[in-house]
């Protein structure tokens, strides 16, 4: 336990001393501010044109919306975490392993087991802080460019904003869950790769190609964790949640996704974790 703390308060010494950390954090919430910026400016510009030529509809209701913009601030964000987490768990073990740092702290009786550990926690604080500030700047801003409110068109309320919040609530769950288990994935690459910079490429690589091809890999693809992330291809639940929120009724929610979303991850986070402490093991630092 002790070697574990010393392994955290090391981890928080480079975390305040360190423009990556301060990225990890402020990045997402900074992306989504400028990505309201423009949409405003597009969308203002948009209404009026339509508004000098007469043209108002249940559209324009929607534009006016702020959830709809919220959860695309959200999937925005998370997409940008996502891969901040990824690259910089596969760099930070790496990264510390070239430079030879980390052999003061196996001097000091850490265990490697402990260094893994504390870069995982690490890595998670900076997650949570990240995307408390990425949900309250998506907020702010889409509250202080549109207005929230329930769906409705002529009258008639299509979906409340009980229901509207609820949806949010639980794609913004199910968007979280896989954090972890890619985070596992950062630092099982970086053990294993030869150089920080391989182990960064690497982690990306595998990240975006995942991305990419799971589309192709049918019912399968709900066996991987990445696929229930918001990604840059993206088919996680958040991304469905945008087309609620703003009345679509075509969008079909499958329960047994849903619950595969649920589980799915836990045991990826658990493997790549076993296998990075047990690679780190009998590795030469």
């Amino acid at each position: 336990m002790n070697g574990l703390l010393t392994a955290i308060r090391s981890e928080i010494f480079v975390a305040l001393h360190t423009f990556a950390s301060k990225l990890i954090v402020l990045a997402p919430a900074l992306i989504v501010l400028l990505q309201s910026i423009i949409v405003k400016l597009s969308t203002a510009s948009q209404q009026a044109r339509d508004s000098l030529l007469g043209n108002s509809s249940f559209e324009d209701s929607i534009a006016n919306n702020a959830y709809g913009y919220y959860v695309d601030g959200l999937s925005t964000g998370l997409t940008m975490l996502g891969l901040l987490l990824v690259a910089q768990a596969a760099y930070s073990f790496s990264y510390e392993r070239d430079i030879g740092s980390l052999r003061h702290l196996l001097v000091r009786r850490v265990s490697r087991s402990s260094l893994i550990l504390a870069k995982f926690i690490h890595l998670h604080v900076l997650a949570v802080l990240s995307l408390l500030l990425l949900i309250l700047t998506s907020y702010v801003f889409s509250g202080m460019f549109w207005e929230f409110g329930p769906i409705v068109e002529d009258g008639f309320e299509l979906i409340s904003e009980a229901e509207i919040q609820e949806e949010i609530r639980l794609g913004l769950h199910l968007a979280i869950i896989p954090i972890p288990a890619a985070i596992a994935f950062g630092l099982f690459v970086s053990v294993c790769a030869q150089s920080a910079t391989q182990a960064v490429t690497t982690a990306l690589g595998i990240t975006l190609a995942l991305d990419i091809f799971k589309g192709l890999l049918g019912n399968f693809s709900n066996y991987i964790y990445a696929s229930f992330q918001a990604s840059l291809i993206d088919e996680s639940y958040l991304q469905d949640v945008s087309r609620l929120v703003r009345g679509y009724s075509d969008v079909l929610i499958d329960d047994r996704v849903q619950q595969l979303n649920l589980w799915v991850p836990f045991p990826a986070l658990l493997l790549f974790l076993a296998l990075t402490i047990l690679i780190v093991q009998r590795r030469k630092i």
